[in-house]
């Protein structure tokens, strides 16, 4: 029986997920996540976030939205396995092997770097690398280490994120040819109904930084207003326009039909005013997106849920990643005084074939070790939920509730100063959620 297809994506917790992370990443994931020779993984790319956002409060809330956001869209977090980057570990151990391995003339060639030195160079900068940090020109590598530390076959990605997963796999290569064959070469998965990078309000490129972008749960208020603000041209109703140099055709082209698309094309051949087809376009969008939109707004107002399918996700992802960063650990040398290394010349080592028997024993215990971790995480979020609800009872049903709430928010703070780290780690959540719960 063919091994199923492994199919990885993330999205860096800077921002809420504009219409453009939609096409390029999001719909395409969740796709592959409910074919049944498909194995899902997704993550929140909270390291990322560090390269541009220094903001605590932004990572931590935009943290929160994505995982919102992919939830409500459907994403089935028992057959795919979801998780937050920075609950991995082995991640940045593995990202420093691959630095280790990867040329810098490269990384000089990276689009990210390349566009701010650009940026710098035409602001007339003497120094061409004036505010641009390691994490920005390292950017590739942890994106490689994202994707090889579970040996992903496809990415989904949009069409700006080919030239990293060529780059991943460069890496990937040289670490084999190095050190034997450990890694799979992953291939770029691109949605072939996206006609080109998704385009913002301004015409160019949709993107957080350059603020442009259409939030893709934005309420519908908001939504009209946004469309409103899409750049036009000044040709007026009755004369005919260009549909493939428009935004608005662009954006509705992307979510449409095929059938739907031609008829829009033929009326901007008729000379459609941009008021009509902007009214057009958000009609469209908000029928579009409204069922996915009330279950985020839902999903939003139970943190603990997302936490719960956070850790089940990681409990999952790193059973992969633990005995396989053991096995690259030995790979390059790094290991017990009291083991060998196993060279190049002689092979690298090779894991026993079992017989079908041996195999199914295997596959049953690691199934019984997930659903044990996964039982653990769900209990344990609940009981930090119960703790949670308990704490704002009795602060609520005080005399002076904004007292009691700093009494009991300063008392839990010590506990998380003197405790262990198992202890620490609950007291941590209880923490966190409880100031979550008294903000509301």
């Amino acid at each position: 029986m063919q091994a199923k297809q492994r199919v990885l994506t993330g999205i860096t917790t800077t921002g809420t997920p504009h219409l453009g992370n939609y096409l390029g990443a999001l719909k395409p994931a969740v796709a592959a996540s409910q074919q049944i020779d498909t194995d899902s993984f997704y993550f929140l790319a909270d390291y990322h976030a560090l390269i541009k956002c220094q903001d605590p409060q932004t990572v931590h809330r935009s943290g929160r939205e994505i995982a919102a956001i992919w939830l409500a869209l459907g994403l089935d977090t028992d057959k795919a396995t979801f998780y937050r980057q920075s609950d991995i570990p082995e991640i940045p151990q593995l990202a420093w092997f691959l630095t280790c391995m990867t040329g810098k003339g490269m990384m000089n060639r990276a689009h990210a770097y390349k566009a701010s030195v650009d940026e710098n160079q035409r602001q007339l900068n003497s120094d061409l690398d004036q505010g641009i940090s390691m994490g920005l020109y390292s950017y590739p590598i942890l994106m490689a280490a994202d994707i090889l530390m579970f040996n992903a076959h496809h990415i989904p990605v949009g069409k700006d994120q080919i030239q990293h997963i060529e780059m991943c796999r460069d890496i990937a290569m040289r670490f084999n040819h190095t050190y034997g064959e450990h890694f799979v070469l992953p291939e770029a998965m691109v949605d072939e109904g996206e006609p080109k990078v998704l385009s913002g309000l301004d015409g160019r490129k949709m993107s957080k930084s350059y603020g442009n972008i259409i939030p893709l749960f934005a309420p519908a208020d908001e939504l009209k207003k946004l469309i409103s603000q899409i750049t036009t041209n000044s040709l007026q109703p009755g004369e005919a326009k260009d549909p493939d140099s428009c935004t608005l055709f662009e954006i509705y082209s992307a979510f449409a039909s095929p059938e739907e698309t031609l008829v829009v094309r033929q009326a901007y051949a008729n000379g459609i005013g941009w008021g009509d087809m902007k009214g057009q376009l958000f009609e469209y969008l908000n029928d579009y997106l409204t069922p996915a939109r009330k279950r985020y707004e839902e999903i939003m107002t139970d943190p603990a849920y997302i936490e719960a399918e956070l850790q089940k996700g990681a409990a999952k992802a790193r059973a992969h990643s633990e005995p396989f960063m053991q096995r690259l650990r030995s790979a390059v040398g790094i290991m017990s005084l009291v083991g060998g290394v196993e060279t190049k010349t002689t092979g690298v080592k090779v894991k026993k074939e079992l017989n079908q028997a041996e195999q199914a024993k295997v596959d049953a215990g690691k199934a019984k070790a997930i659903a044990i971790a996964k039982q653990r995480v769900q209990q344990e979020a609940q009981q930090v939920a119960l703790e949670v609800e308990a704490l704002v009872k009795t602060i609520k049903s005080s005399s002076d509730p904004k007292a009691a709430s700093e009494q009991v928010l300063r008392a839990l703070q010590e506990k998380v100063g003197g405790a262990k780290k198992k202890a620490k780690k609950t007291l941590q959540q209880t923490l966190e959620l409880l100031k979550q719960q008294l903000t509301h």
